[in-house]
């Protein structure tokens, strides 16, 4: 059992690290009647942009180190993270990381980004 996306972009929420609110932070609040609906346009890709960046930059060289983690691997556990210095935070801020990849990479394709996220 999880939460998805899907619309022009889709994927999957990371289970206990990842709110389904999450694509709210790169700057369009998404409103909910049963999911949240997002709608990004190329007047949003700044933002997303510049989110983006922050994330990156709080995450700094621990960035690197959770990509080479996941390269070799599909599956963690806490131990696992513990063992190379990631907490929770830092996976929840790579999970969103990865949503607001999908999003400007969206923008840029399609001009626009939309999607319903479920809650």
């Amino acid at each position: 059992m999880g939460r998805y996306f899907t619309g022009d972009i889709e994927g999957k929420f990371w289970f206990a690290v990842q709110s389904s609110d999450c694509a709210d932070r790169f700057g369009v609040q998404g409103y909910q009647p049963e999911v949240l609906k997002y709608w990004f346009s190329e007047e949003d890709l700044e933002g997303v942009e510049q989110e983006i960046a922050n994330i990156e930059t709080k995450l700094g060289d621990k960035l690197k180190v959770i990509d080479d983690f996941f390269a070799s691997r599909d599956s963690y556990n806490d131990e696992m993270l513990l063992e190379i210095g990631i907490s929770k935070q830092d996976l929840s801020e790579y999970a969103d990381l990865g949503m607001g990849k999908k999003i400007r990479d969206c923008i840029i394709e399609n001009g626009q980004c939309e999607f319903e996220a479920e809650c």
